[in-house]
């Protein structure tokens, strides 16, 4: 995830909790609570969601920077256990 979709992901998520914050100040009565909650709750569980993203993706860069060193690993191993050999002369 590239940091600029990152971080207007992030953004995005406290935008809807602060204006969930403002419509519980603004709108009275049952409406504003109600749009108070839907837009905290959304912008909380998009937090939430994309935290997980996060933890994901650095799980998986982990893992391919494990097995690139595993093969990295085997591939000199192998060149260490070959016997050199003088090259054959002709004839």
């Amino acid at each position: 995830m590239a940091p600029r979709a990152r971080v207007l992901s992030f953004g995005s998520a406290a935008a809807l909790v602060v204006a969930g914050a403002i419509c519980a100040a603004v709108i009275g009565g049952s409406t504003g609570d109600a749009l108070a909650i839907a837009l905290i709750t959304l912008g909380l569980g998009a937090a939430l969601l994309l935290i997980f993203l996060e933890v994901g993706l650095s799980e998986e860069r982990d893992l391919a920077r494990e097995e690139k060193r595993r093969r990295q690993r085997s591939t000199d191993a192998q060149r260490r256990l070959r016997p050199r050999r003088w090259p054959r002369r002709p004839g």
